[in-house]
Protein backbone atom coordinates (compact mmCIF):
# COMPACT_ATOMS: atom_id res chain seq x y z
CA UNK A 1 0.00 0.00 0.00
CA UNK A 2 1.29 3.26 -1.28
CA UNK A 3 1.61 6.39 0.96
CA UNK A 4 -1.48 8.30 -1.24
CA UNK A 5 -3.63 4.99 -0.27
CA UNK A 6 -3.23 5.14 3.60
CA UNK A 7 -4.03 9.24 3.19
CA UNK A 8 -6.68 8.18 1.24
CA UNK A 9 -8.29 5.92 3.78
CA UNK A 10 -7.52 7.92 6.74
CA UNK A 11 -9.33 11.07 5.29
CA UNK A 12 -12.41 8.58 4.47
CA UNK A 13 -12.38 7.05 8.12
CA UNK A 14 -12.17 10.78 9.30
CA UNK A 15 -15.23 12.02 7.38
CA UNK A 16 -17.01 9.25 8.18
CA UNK A 17 -16.72 9.49 12.33
CA UNK A 18 -19.51 10.88 14.26
CA UNK A 19 -18.98 13.14 16.90
CA UNK A 20 -18.73 11.99 20.29
CA UNK A 21 -22.23 12.73 21.26
CA UNK A 22 -22.68 16.00 24.03
CA UNK A 23 -23.03 15.20 27.79
CA UNK A 24 -23.96 16.53 30.88
CA UNK A 25 -21.75 17.98 33.54
CA UNK A 26 -22.20 18.37 36.95
CA UNK A 27 -19.80 18.99 40.24
CA UNK A 28 -20.83 19.54 43.97
CA UNK A 29 -19.09 21.33 46.84
CA UNK A 30 -20.15 22.40 50.26
CA UNK A 31 -19.45 26.08 51.55
CA UNK A 32 -20.72 28.06 54.39
CA UNK A 33 -21.75 32.25 54.61
CA UNK A 34 -22.51 34.44 57.65
CA UNK A 35 -26.51 36.15 56.32
CA UNK A 36 -28.13 38.08 59.01
CA UNK A 37 -25.77 37.80 61.59
CA UNK A 38 -26.25 33.98 61.25
CA UNK A 39 -24.04 31.47 60.00
CA UNK A 40 -25.22 28.69 57.11
CA UNK A 41 -24.15 25.65 55.18
CA UNK A 42 -24.52 25.25 51.70
CA UNK A 43 -24.38 22.78 48.91
CA UNK A 44 -23.37 24.29 44.95
CA UNK A 45 -24.17 22.41 42.16
CA UNK A 46 -22.62 23.47 38.74
CA UNK A 47 -22.64 22.16 35.53
CA UNK A 48 -24.62 21.56 31.98
CA UNK A 49 -27.78 19.94 31.22
CA UNK A 50 -28.72 18.69 27.66
CA UNK A 51 -31.68 20.53 26.18
CA UNK A 52 -33.64 18.33 24.13
CA UNK A 53 -36.56 19.34 21.09
CA UNK A 54 -39.25 16.50 19.77
CA UNK A 55 -38.91 16.26 16.01
CA UNK A 56 -41.30 14.82 13.88
CA UNK A 57 -41.39 11.11 13.25
CA UNK A 58 -38.35 11.38 15.96
CA UNK A 59 -37.17 10.49 19.80
CA UNK A 60 -36.41 14.01 21.41
CA UNK A 61 -33.13 15.41 20.26
CA UNK A 62 -30.22 16.97 21.94
CA UNK A 63 -30.14 20.21 20.44
CA UNK A 64 -27.70 22.33 23.33
CA UNK A 65 -25.68 22.53 26.81
CA UNK A 66 -27.17 24.74 28.90
CA UNK A 67 -24.66 25.82 32.29
CA UNK A 68 -25.96 26.29 35.46
CA UNK A 69 -24.73 27.59 38.84
CA UNK A 70 -27.20 26.35 41.84
CA UNK A 71 -27.56 27.07 45.61
CA UNK A 72 -28.95 25.37 48.38
CA UNK A 73 -29.47 25.52 51.56
CA UNK A 74 -28.32 22.41 54.04
CA UNK A 75 -30.36 21.00 56.65
CA UNK A 76 -33.64 21.35 55.26
CA UNK A 77 -36.84 19.90 56.29
CA UNK A 78 -39.17 20.27 53.42
CA UNK A 79 -37.96 21.58 50.72
CA UNK A 80 -41.33 22.06 49.08
CA UNK A 81 -41.64 25.06 51.96
CA UNK A 82 -38.29 26.69 50.55
CA UNK A 83 -38.64 28.73 48.14
CA UNK A 84 -36.56 28.47 45.07
CA UNK A 85 -35.88 31.61 42.32
CA UNK A 86 -33.87 30.99 38.52
CA UNK A 87 -31.80 34.08 38.04
CA UNK A 88 -30.86 35.11 34.32
CA UNK A 89 -29.62 38.44 33.39
CA UNK A 90 -30.36 40.62 30.03
CA UNK A 91 -28.38 41.57 26.97
CA UNK A 92 -29.94 39.14 25.12
CA UNK A 93 -26.37 37.55 25.07
CA UNK A 94 -25.32 38.37 28.80
CA UNK A 95 -24.49 35.57 31.27
CA UNK A 96 -25.97 35.90 34.54
CA UNK A 97 -22.67 37.35 36.43
CA UNK A 98 -24.20 40.26 37.44
CA UNK A 99 -27.21 39.59 39.54
CA UNK A 100 -25.18 36.41 40.43
CA UNK A 101 -21.79 38.24 41.95
CA UNK A 102 -23.69 41.51 42.17
CA UNK A 103 -26.80 40.81 44.71
CA UNK A 104 -27.85 37.84 45.15
CA UNK A 105 -25.31 35.20 45.55
CA UNK A 106 -23.05 34.30 48.77
CA UNK A 107 -20.38 35.92 46.98
CA UNK A 108 -20.00 39.38 45.77
CA UNK A 109 -17.71 41.32 43.38
CA UNK A 110 -15.59 44.52 45.16
CA UNK A 111 -16.34 47.08 42.97
CA UNK A 112 -16.57 51.06 43.05
CA UNK A 113 -19.61 53.13 43.72
CA UNK A 114 -17.26 56.45 42.32
CA UNK A 115 -17.22 56.10 39.06
CA UNK A 116 -13.95 55.18 38.68
CA UNK A 117 -12.11 51.75 37.69
CA UNK A 118 -10.76 49.36 39.97
CA UNK A 119 -7.03 47.99 39.55
CA UNK A 120 -6.51 44.17 39.15
CA UNK A 121 -6.10 42.11 40.52
CA UNK A 122 -9.79 42.14 41.69
CA UNK A 123 -11.80 40.95 44.88
CA UNK A 124 -14.92 38.99 45.57
CA UNK A 125 -15.84 38.65 49.33
CA UNK A 126 -18.78 37.26 50.97
CA UNK A 127 -22.17 38.59 50.56
CA UNK A 128 -24.02 39.77 53.85
CA UNK A 129 -26.83 41.00 51.09
CA UNK A 130 -27.51 37.78 49.93
CA UNK A 131 -31.23 35.94 49.52
CA UNK A 132 -29.74 32.82 50.29
CA UNK A 133 -31.10 32.76 53.82
CA UNK A 134 -35.12 33.10 51.96
CA UNK A 135 -34.69 31.18 48.62
CA UNK A 136 -32.57 28.51 47.12
CA UNK A 137 -30.84 30.63 44.05
CA UNK A 138 -30.27 28.74 40.31
CA UNK A 139 -28.52 30.75 38.09
CA UNK A 140 -28.79 30.32 34.29
CA UNK A 141 -26.89 31.00 30.94
CA UNK A 142 -29.23 30.95 27.95
CA UNK A 143 -27.75 29.54 24.94
CA UNK A 144 -24.24 31.31 23.96
CA UNK A 145 -23.62 32.80 27.14
CA UNK A 146 -21.46 31.79 29.58
CA UNK A 147 -20.48 27.96 29.06
CA UNK A 148 -23.91 27.26 27.36
CA UNK A 149 -23.69 26.09 23.62
CA UNK A 150 -25.33 24.47 20.98
CA UNK A 151 -24.17 21.24 20.20
CA UNK A 152 -22.20 20.16 17.09
CA UNK A 153 -24.07 19.89 14.18
CA UNK A 154 -26.85 22.98 15.45
CA UNK A 155 -26.59 26.39 14.57
CA UNK A 156 -26.17 28.59 17.58
CA UNK A 157 -28.30 31.28 16.11
CA UNK A 158 -31.33 29.58 16.20
CA UNK A 159 -31.61 29.83 19.78
CA UNK A 160 -31.13 33.78 19.24
CA UNK A 161 -34.81 34.88 18.97
CA UNK A 162 -37.01 35.68 21.66
CA UNK A 163 -39.55 32.99 21.04
CA UNK A 164 -36.92 30.20 21.22
CA UNK A 165 -34.74 31.49 24.21
CA UNK A 166 -38.24 31.67 25.96
CA UNK A 167 -38.38 27.58 24.99
CA UNK A 168 -35.05 26.85 25.92
CA UNK A 169 -34.62 28.80 29.48
CA UNK A 170 -38.68 27.15 30.56
CA UNK A 171 -37.16 24.18 29.45
CA UNK A 172 -33.89 24.05 31.13
CA UNK A 173 -36.52 25.24 34.67
CA UNK A 174 -38.87 21.96 33.49
CA UNK A 175 -35.99 20.00 34.17
CA UNK A 176 -34.16 21.04 36.91
CA UNK A 177 -37.35 21.33 38.96
CA UNK A 178 -37.86 17.44 38.27
CA UNK A 179 -34.30 16.33 38.87
CA UNK A 180 -34.49 18.22 41.95
CA UNK A 181 -37.65 17.47 43.14
CA UNK A 182 -38.76 20.92 43.28
CA UNK A 183 -42.07 20.87 41.70
CA UNK A 184 -43.95 22.27 44.78
CA UNK A 185 -41.87 24.18 45.90
CA UNK A 186 -42.55 28.20 45.81
CA UNK A 187 -41.05 29.49 42.31
CA UNK A 188 -40.11 32.37 41.56
CA UNK A 189 -37.88 34.25 38.73
CA UNK A 190 -35.32 37.52 38.89
CA UNK A 191 -34.27 38.66 35.72
CA UNK A 192 -32.54 42.14 34.95
CA UNK A 193 -32.73 44.50 31.75
CA UNK A 194 -33.81 42.03 28.40
CA UNK A 195 -33.51 38.99 31.79
CA UNK A 196 -37.16 41.10 32.72
CA UNK A 197 -38.05 40.62 29.02
CA UNK A 198 -37.36 37.31 29.08
CA UNK A 199 -38.72 36.55 33.06
CA UNK A 200 -42.16 38.03 31.58
CA UNK A 201 -42.09 36.01 29.02
CA UNK A 202 -41.66 32.76 30.86
CA UNK A 203 -43.96 33.89 33.43
CA UNK A 204 -46.64 33.28 30.15
CA UNK A 205 -44.93 30.29 28.89
CA UNK A 206 -44.40 28.69 31.93
CA UNK A 207 -48.11 28.69 33.05
CA UNK A 208 -49.49 28.14 29.74
CA UNK A 209 -47.28 25.32 28.19
CA UNK A 210 -45.78 23.46 31.69
CA UNK A 211 -48.95 24.53 34.04
CA UNK A 212 -45.84 25.96 36.26
CA UNK A 213 -47.14 28.47 38.51
CA UNK A 214 -45.19 30.73 39.96
CA UNK A 215 -45.76 32.67 43.29
CA UNK A 216 -43.49 35.67 42.26
CA UNK A 217 -41.31 37.70 39.16
CA UNK A 218 -38.59 40.03 40.41
CA UNK A 219 -37.95 42.49 37.61
CA UNK A 220 -34.43 44.74 38.08
CA UNK A 221 -34.36 47.31 35.39
CA UNK A 222 -37.46 46.60 32.81
CA UNK A 223 -38.56 46.98 29.54
CA UNK A 224 -41.10 44.72 28.58
CA UNK A 225 -42.27 47.31 26.31
CA UNK A 226 -40.07 47.89 23.64
CA UNK A 227 -42.14 50.35 21.76
CA UNK A 228 -40.77 52.84 25.39
CA UNK A 229 -36.81 52.72 24.29
CA UNK A 230 -36.67 52.70 20.59
CA UNK A 231 -35.63 55.97 19.04
CA UNK A 232 -36.99 55.74 15.76
CA UNK A 233 -38.49 58.77 13.96
CA UNK A 234 -42.36 58.49 14.23
CA UNK A 235 -42.10 57.11 17.39
CA UNK A 236 -41.55 60.13 20.21
CA UNK A 237 -42.54 57.72 23.29
CA UNK A 238 -39.00 57.45 24.33
CA UNK A 239 -38.42 61.39 24.10
CA UNK A 240 -41.11 61.74 26.77
CA UNK A 241 -40.09 58.95 29.02
CA UNK A 242 -36.40 59.36 29.04
CA UNK A 243 -37.09 63.23 30.26
CA UNK A 244 -37.12 62.59 34.02
CA UNK A 245 -33.59 60.28 33.81
CA UNK A 246 -31.98 63.18 31.67
CA UNK A 247 -32.84 65.52 34.39
CA UNK A 248 -31.98 63.07 37.41
CA UNK A 249 -28.77 62.74 35.27
CA UNK A 250 -28.17 66.56 35.05
CA UNK A 251 -29.13 66.62 38.66
CA UNK A 252 -26.07 64.63 39.53
CA UNK A 253 -23.58 66.36 37.65
CA UNK A 254 -24.88 70.01 38.88
CA UNK A 255 -25.98 71.06 35.67
CA UNK A 256 -30.00 72.16 36.75
CA UNK A 257 -30.48 75.94 38.01
CA UNK A 258 -30.47 76.33 41.67
CA UNK A 259 -33.84 75.57 42.21
CA UNK A 260 -33.91 71.83 40.52
CA UNK A 261 -30.59 70.93 42.32
CA UNK A 262 -32.05 70.29 45.87
CA UNK A 263 -34.25 67.56 46.26
CA UNK A 264 -34.22 65.07 43.68
CA UNK A 265 -37.72 63.29 43.92
CA UNK A 266 -39.40 67.21 43.97
CA UNK A 267 -37.60 67.73 40.81
CA UNK A 268 -38.46 64.92 39.06
CA UNK A 269 -41.90 64.86 40.18
CA UNK A 270 -42.01 68.48 38.42
CA UNK A 271 -40.18 66.99 35.18
CA UNK A 272 -42.56 64.06 35.15
CA UNK A 273 -45.71 66.84 35.21
CA UNK A 274 -44.25 68.67 32.69
CA UNK A 275 -43.46 65.35 30.17
CA UNK A 276 -47.17 63.85 30.41
CA UNK A 277 -48.23 67.54 29.55
CA UNK A 278 -46.84 69.90 27.88
CA UNK A 279 -44.01 67.97 26.19
CA UNK A 280 -46.08 65.35 25.25
CA UNK A 281 -48.86 67.59 23.86
CA UNK A 282 -45.82 69.40 21.59
CA UNK A 283 -44.70 66.58 20.20
CA UNK A 284 -47.96 65.48 19.40
CA UNK A 285 -48.37 68.57 17.02
CA UNK A 286 -45.75 67.65 15.40
CA UNK A 287 -44.89 70.79 12.91
CA UNK A 288 -48.13 72.59 13.74
CA UNK A 289 -46.66 73.66 17.28
CA UNK A 290 -46.72 77.64 16.91
CA UNK A 291 -43.39 79.40 17.16
CA UNK A 292 -44.48 80.71 21.03
CA UNK A 293 -45.03 77.45 22.36
CA UNK A 294 -42.24 76.18 20.64
CA UNK A 295 -40.06 79.02 22.59
CA UNK A 296 -41.85 78.09 25.72
CA UNK A 297 -41.00 73.62 25.12
CA UNK A 298 -37.37 74.63 24.55
CA UNK A 299 -36.82 76.84 27.64
CA UNK A 300 -38.27 74.05 29.83
CA UNK A 301 -36.22 71.06 28.29
CA UNK A 302 -33.39 73.06 28.80
CA UNK A 303 -34.11 73.86 32.20
CA UNK A 304 -34.62 70.04 32.84
CA UNK A 305 -31.99 68.71 30.49
CA UNK A 306 -28.74 71.03 31.58
CA UNK A 307 -28.70 71.78 27.37
CA UNK A 308 -28.14 74.52 25.61
CA UNK A 309 -31.31 75.96 24.00
CA UNK A 310 -29.55 75.73 20.73
CA UNK A 311 -29.04 71.73 20.98
CA UNK A 312 -32.67 71.25 21.75
CA UNK A 313 -33.81 73.35 19.24
CA UNK A 314 -31.29 71.76 16.64
CA UNK A 315 -32.89 68.27 17.54
CA UNK A 316 -36.12 69.18 17.16
CA UNK A 317 -37.31 69.14 20.89
CA UNK A 318 -36.15 65.07 20.37
CA UNK A 319 -33.48 64.24 22.75
CA UNK A 320 -31.90 60.86 22.01
CA UNK A 321 -30.51 59.25 24.75
CA UNK A 322 -26.68 58.28 23.21
CA UNK A 323 -26.59 61.90 21.92
CA UNK A 324 -27.71 63.14 25.65
CA UNK A 325 -24.68 60.72 26.98
CA UNK A 326 -22.19 62.60 24.77
CA UNK A 327 -23.74 65.98 25.12
CA UNK A 328 -24.33 66.85 28.59
CA UNK A 329 -20.55 67.12 29.62
CA UNK A 330 -19.01 68.09 26.18
CA UNK A 331 -17.32 70.82 27.29
CA UNK A 332 -15.56 69.25 30.16
CA UNK A 333 -14.13 66.75 27.87
CA UNK A 334 -16.51 63.61 29.36
CA UNK A 335 -19.47 61.63 28.57
CA UNK A 336 -21.91 59.60 30.87
CA UNK A 337 -22.72 56.38 31.06
CA UNK A 338 -25.47 54.20 29.63
CA UNK A 339 -26.00 51.28 32.44
CA UNK A 340 -25.75 54.17 34.93
CA UNK A 341 -25.46 57.92 34.34
CA UNK A 342 -23.38 58.89 37.38
CA UNK A 343 -20.30 57.37 35.99
CA UNK A 344 -17.91 59.76 33.33
CA UNK A 345 -16.01 58.79 30.07
CA UNK A 346 -13.18 59.66 28.54
CA UNK A 347 -13.70 59.72 24.08
CA UNK A 348 -11.02 60.61 22.10
CA UNK A 349 -12.37 63.72 21.10
CA UNK A 350 -15.63 65.98 21.35
CA UNK A 351 -16.76 66.56 17.96
CA UNK A 352 -18.54 62.99 17.61
CA UNK A 353 -22.28 62.87 18.10
CA UNK A 354 -22.35 60.03 20.09
CA UNK A 355 -20.06 58.28 22.80
CA UNK A 356 -17.25 56.07 21.51
CA UNK A 357 -18.17 53.13 24.95
CA UNK A 358 -20.03 53.15 28.20
CA UNK A 359 -17.87 53.84 30.72
CA UNK A 360 -20.76 52.55 33.28
CA UNK A 361 -20.09 49.25 32.00
CA UNK A 362 -16.50 49.42 31.14
CA UNK A 363 -15.89 50.12 35.07
CA UNK A 364 -17.77 46.67 35.63
CA UNK A 365 -16.16 44.54 33.26
CA UNK A 366 -12.97 43.49 33.92
CA UNK A 367 -13.60 43.30 38.03
CA UNK A 368 -16.48 40.46 37.12
CA UNK A 369 -15.39 38.57 34.46
CA UNK A 370 -12.28 38.06 36.10
CA UNK A 371 -13.80 36.70 39.46
CA UNK A 372 -16.06 34.84 37.85
CA UNK A 373 -13.39 32.88 36.21
CA UNK A 374 -11.42 32.63 38.94
CA UNK A 375 -14.31 31.32 41.40
CA UNK A 376 -15.71 28.80 39.25
CA UNK A 377 -12.58 27.15 38.91
CA UNK A 378 -11.26 28.22 42.04
CA UNK A 379 -13.86 27.53 44.95
CA UNK A 380 -16.70 25.40 42.93
CA UNK A 381 -14.23 23.44 40.72
CA UNK A 382 -15.91 23.46 37.64
CA UNK A 383 -13.13 23.62 34.44
CA UNK A 384 -14.14 24.04 31.19
CA UNK A 385 -11.53 25.24 28.70
CA UNK A 386 -14.21 27.11 26.51
CA UNK A 387 -14.61 30.86 27.15
CA UNK A 388 -16.91 32.19 29.65
CA UNK A 389 -18.87 34.55 27.51
CA UNK A 390 -20.00 37.44 30.21
CA UNK A 391 -21.43 39.28 27.33
CA UNK A 392 -21.40 38.21 23.75
CA UNK A 393 -22.83 40.62 21.08
CA UNK A 394 -25.75 38.59 19.65
CA UNK A 395 -28.02 41.36 20.56
CA UNK A 396 -27.10 43.29 17.31
CA UNK A 397 -28.54 40.52 15.38
CA UNK A 398 -31.40 38.70 17.64
CA UNK A 399 -34.41 38.00 16.36
CA UNK A 400 -38.29 38.67 16.93
CA UNK A 401 -39.57 36.69 14.86
CA UNK A 402 -43.46 36.56 15.56
CA UNK A 403 -42.93 40.73 16.11
CA UNK A 404 -42.13 41.37 13.10
CA UNK A 405 -42.89 45.23 11.83
CA UNK A 406 -44.29 45.87 15.33
CA UNK A 407 -42.98 46.44 19.07
CA UNK A 408 -42.26 43.49 21.19
CA UNK A 409 -44.70 43.94 24.46
CA UNK A 410 -44.33 41.09 26.89
CA UNK A 411 -46.38 43.31 29.26
CA UNK A 412 -49.81 41.66 27.65
CA UNK A 413 -47.95 38.56 28.72
CA UNK A 414 -47.31 39.21 32.17
CA UNK A 415 -50.69 40.65 32.27
CA UNK A 416 -52.44 37.72 31.51
CA UNK A 417 -50.23 35.60 33.34
CA UNK A 418 -51.16 37.14 35.70
CA UNK A 419 -54.87 37.36 35.36
CA UNK A 420 -54.14 33.06 35.17
CA UNK A 421 -52.55 33.15 38.50
CA UNK A 422 -54.19 35.80 40.87
CA UNK A 423 -51.69 34.67 43.71
CA UNK A 424 -48.35 35.98 41.31
CA UNK A 425 -46.56 38.59 42.53
CA UNK A 426 -44.85 41.02 40.84
CA UNK A 427 -41.54 43.27 41.89
CA UNK A 428 -40.52 46.55 39.85
CA UNK A 429 -37.03 48.08 40.84
CA UNK A 430 -35.81 50.81 38.83
CA UNK A 431 -32.78 53.06 38.97
CA UNK A 432 -32.70 56.68 38.79
CA UNK A 433 -29.84 57.31 37.42
CA UNK A 434 -30.39 54.25 34.91
CA UNK A 435 -30.40 55.46 30.73
CA UNK A 436 -31.02 52.14 29.27
CA UNK A 437 -34.60 51.13 31.13
CA UNK A 438 -35.83 54.46 32.16
CA UNK A 439 -37.76 54.38 35.39
CA UNK A 440 -40.73 56.63 33.97
CA UNK A 441 -40.78 54.04 30.64
CA UNK A 442 -41.10 51.23 33.52
CA UNK A 443 -44.14 53.27 35.11
CA UNK A 444 -45.61 54.23 31.79
CA UNK A 445 -45.72 49.95 30.86
CA UNK A 446 -47.26 49.07 33.97
CA UNK A 447 -49.68 52.15 33.88
CA UNK A 448 -50.79 51.23 30.76
CA UNK A 449 -51.12 46.83 31.51
CA UNK A 450 -54.71 47.44 31.69
CA UNK A 451 -54.81 44.90 34.55
CA UNK A 452 -57.76 44.24 36.24
CA UNK A 453 -58.25 46.48 39.59
CA UNK A 454 -57.73 43.61 42.14
CA UNK A 455 -54.83 42.34 40.43
CA UNK A 456 -53.14 45.93 40.88
CA UNK A 457 -51.93 45.50 44.54
CA UNK A 458 -49.97 42.57 43.50
CA UNK A 459 -47.40 44.83 42.03
CA UNK A 460 -44.72 46.42 44.15
CA UNK A 461 -42.34 49.21 42.22
CA UNK A 462 -39.31 50.51 44.27
CA UNK A 463 -36.66 53.21 43.50
CA UNK A 464 -32.97 53.38 44.07
CA UNK A 465 -30.32 56.42 43.72
CA UNK A 466 -28.13 54.20 41.42
CA UNK A 467 -28.13 52.87 38.10
CA UNK A 468 -29.18 49.79 36.00
CA UNK A 469 -27.18 47.54 38.32
CA UNK A 470 -28.20 49.58 41.83
CA UNK A 471 -26.79 47.20 43.63
CA UNK A 472 -22.70 48.53 42.36
CA UNK A 473 -24.37 51.65 45.33
CA UNK A 474 -23.74 50.29 48.63
CA UNK A 475 -26.44 52.23 50.20
CA UNK A 476 -28.94 50.74 47.22
CA UNK A 477 -27.19 47.42 47.40
CA UNK A 478 -28.43 47.56 51.33
CA UNK A 479 -31.88 48.54 50.43
CA UNK A 480 -32.58 46.20 47.59
CA UNK A 481 -31.40 42.78 50.02
CA UNK A 482 -34.27 44.55 52.08
CA UNK A 483 -36.78 44.89 49.43
CA UNK A 484 -36.48 41.77 48.11
CA UNK A 485 -36.42 39.53 51.03
CA UNK A 486 -40.00 41.51 52.04
CA UNK A 487 -41.22 40.48 48.97
CA UNK A 488 -40.52 36.95 48.72
CA UNK A 489 -41.65 36.57 52.41
CA UNK A 490 -45.08 38.29 51.03
CA UNK A 491 -45.34 36.14 48.08
CA UNK A 492 -45.32 32.94 50.01
CA UNK A 493 -48.60 31.59 51.77
CA UNK A 494 -49.76 32.31 54.42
Amino acid sequence: MTDKDANDIKIKLTKTEKPEPPKEEKVETKHSVKLDGKEINYTVNVGTMLIKEKEEKKLPQSKATMFYIAYTLDNVADDRKRPITFSFNGGPGSSSVWLHLGVLGPRRVIAEDNGRPLQPPYQLVSNEYSLLDVTDLVFIDPVSTGYSRAVTGEKETRFHEYKKDIESVGEFIRLFTSRFKRWNSPKFLVGESYGTTRAAGLAGHLHAELGMFLNGVMLISSILNFQTGRFTPGNDLPNILFLPTYTATAWYHKKLPEDLQGDLLKTLEEVKEFALNDYASALMKGDQLSPEDEKRIISQLTRFTGLTSQYVQGANLRINIHRFAKELLRKEHRTVGRLDSRFKGIDRDDTGAEVEFDPSYAVIQGPYTATLNDYVRRDLQFESDLPYEILSPIYKTWKYEDYQNQYLNVGETLRQAMSMNPFLKVFIGNGYFDLATPFYATEYTFNHLELDASLRKNIQMEYYEAGHMMYLHPASLQKLRIDLVNFIQEALPQ
